[in-house]
């Protein structure tokens, strides 16, 4: 092989496949962050943008290098699963309570996200989950339970969706619906839809790089996943995160110096 030919194949070699959520990717927040990666490293990332339940089986099976997503209790236990060497909180944002602005459940009064649900299952007012086990979904389903509601029936609709094609189905139906706030400011199209109910804390929304442990799967390419684990955490990865917005606003915030890594074996 020729010494261009073998340059181009080692240049070809330098990409990842990165498994992570749809809200990094539907919110434009990639199409910022790794042309700033590259030029820093020379590294390509591939993103394969689905929900975060998904992301984590994509990853055990070793179809990934490296994992971005937003479930701390499923980080921590994929951790714990010896499936990753170290998690570390990289951002975080908040999920908001979006709906029709005549606002049939009367969820701007609510003093609490609980009680905005229950105004809805109340009401039976429609509700648009994705109900796609990603970590929204997943957040969603913690919500429900600690407002004491099993939500079900005609109103409430799981679609098996994206964020931004449950939107679409939330406008269409002029129904409720949960978004992290990144997808939903960048949502072009939003009809009757408003926002209505945001600022518990029990909305907070953290999202971590997890670097998949070589041991269980050898194959992967370790060096160049760590290089973009380490990226995101450092100085020039964190002002990146926080210099993207959208109309405006900062949809994501730096949270690297409140890491919270945990290697194979230890308590997360």
């Amino acid at each position: 092989m020729a010494l261009a030919d073998i340059s181009q194949a080692q240049a070809s070699d330098d990409y990842i496949v990165l498994a992570s959520t749809t809200s990094t990717e539907q919110s434009g927040l990639f199409g910022h962050l790794l042309p700033a990666f590259a030029e820093a490293s020379g590294i390509r990332v591939r993103v394969v943008a689905v929900g975060t339940g998904q992301a984590f089986e994509i990853a055990r099976r070793g179809d990934a290098d490296s994992l971005l997503v937003h479930d701390t209790d499923g980080e921590e236990r994929f951790v714990a699963e010896g499936f990753a060497a170290e998690r570390a909180d990289v951002m975080a944002n908040d999920f908001v309570i979006i709906g029709p602005g005549h606002d049939p459940a009367g969820i701007a009064k609510a003093e609490t996200v609980a009680d905005a649900l229950a105004r809805i299952a109340g009401t039976e007012s429609a509700f648009t989950s994705r109900g796609d086990d990603s970590g929204t979904h997943r957040a969603e389903q913690r919500l429900w339970e600690a407002a004491g509601v099993e939500p079900g029936g005609t109103w409430y609709r799981e679609l098996g969706s994206g964020m931004g094609p449950t939107l679409n189905t939330a406008a269409a139906m002029d129904a409720y619906t949960m978004s992290d706030r990144a997808t939903w400011v960048a949502f072009e199209n939003p009809q009757n839809l408003t926002l209505l109910f945001e600022g518990d804390e029990a909305l907070f929304n953290p999202y971590g790089s997890l670097l998949i442990d070589p041991q269980r799967h050898p194959h992967l390419k370790h060096d160049l996943a760590e290089q973009w684990h380490r990226w995101l955490l450092s100085a020039d990865g964190q002002q990146a995160i926080a210099d993207f917005t959208v109309k405006g606003q900062q949809l994501f915030f730096p949270s690297a110096n409140s890491m919270s890594g945990s290697m194979s074996g230890s308590d997360p």
